[in-house]
């Protein structure tokens, strides 16, 4: 039919096989290697969710201590902020071990989003992946993380979102495939969600993406951030260009000067504070309290109640 219609020479496992629908169109959230497989990951899935949108989410009596020790993550993020680093490793340091399922693994990976368990509690983490375009928010992530929030919210499940996004992905292709309205469909879902939300940010959080990602602008519930955070409008080098581009052209040496400036500059703002002065962040905490801290407010808000006003629905950006 399809060589018919549009004279495309293809098979069927690359039109639509199961690989093309996880890793190429999102369709498909995980791929098993048979049908014992699939099951298996069916019954691990309904592990993590209540039996209906009331109950609160499931909690185990038991649990495991996490896989990467609460002091690993103290030497997690690199000095430089141009080297990547593993988010899995974060996830691993901050869930009990063994517990994380990760969904649309092969799609979209700049994002990672799953369920785990925090002391026996189901949570869905949101977090960027560094390793895989910066972890920028793109079409495609913010489409995967918006349906996961949803789905999280639906079924009572609270969020945890660990964030590390230097912003949207820019260029032609982005801005005319509508960057903008698909971004807003994960600022919908974070706005929307009732659940419990608590938040991390490891390194950089900067313009627009820092505010969809759970942030308190969109009724995040509390905010964490390591004191390797930087909570900006946008990168320091490129604020530092924009901001005293006047100043750097009048200079004898140019170079020296932006290299003053940008040292200032990351000095002054290129950290957390300033925001927590201000009341965008809860708390400035060590890597290592990041699981006692988090664990700490799940419990605090295990009984939150919160409502949207009464409407036939809402009309997220489709």
């Amino acid at each position: 039919m399809v060589k018919t219609v549009t004279h495309e020479e293809i098979d069927l496992e690359g039109l639509g096989g199961a690989r093309v629908h996880n890793e190429t169109s999102g369709v498909a959230h995980f791929l098993g290697r048979g049908e014992p497989q699939a099951l298996d990951i069916a019954r691990s899935l309904v592990g993590y969710l209540p039996s209906n949108n009331v109950d609160p989410a499931p909690r185990l009596d038991e649990w495991t201590e996490p896989s990467v020790d609460g002091a690993t993550l103290d030497t997690t993020i690199p000095d430089s902020a141009k080297q990547s680093y593993d988010m899995h490793r974060v996830i691993d340091g901050v869930v009990d071990g063994g517990s994380f399922t990760e969904v649309h693994a092969h799609y979209a990976r700049n994002v990672v989003c799953g369920f785990a368990r925090i002391e026996g509690r189901s949570v869905g983490i949101v977090a960027q992946q560094p390793e895989v375009l910066a972890g920028v928010l793109d079409i495609d992530a913010s489409d995967k993380a918006a349906r996961f929030v949803r789905t999280c919210d639906c079924f009572n499940v609270p969020l945890v979102t660990l964030v590390d996004v230097p912003g949207f992905l820019p260029g032609v292709d982005q801005e005319h495939r509508g960057i903008i309205r698909h971004g807003a469909k994960l600022l919908y879902a974070y706005s929307e969600a009732t659940v419990p939300k608590v938040t991390v940010i490891t390194r950089k959080a900067y313009g627009g993406a820092y505010d969809v990602m759970s942030s308190k602008h969109v009724r995040g519930d509390m905010n964490f951030a390591w004191p390797t955070a930087e909570i900006a409008v946008m990168g320091v080098e490129g604020a530092v260009n924009i901001i005293f581009r006047d100043r750097i052209a009048e200079a004898e040496d140019a170079d020296a000067e932006r290299t003053r400036l940008v040292a200032e500059y990351e000095e002054r703002f290129a950290n957390p504070y300033i925001a927590a002065a201000r009341g965008y962040v809860d708390e400035v905490i060590l890597p290592s309290e990041t699981r006692t801290r988090v664990a700490g407010a799940l419990r605090m808000l295990e009984n939150k109640r919160q409502t949207v006003p009464p409407k036939k629905h809402g009309n997220i950006p489709l």
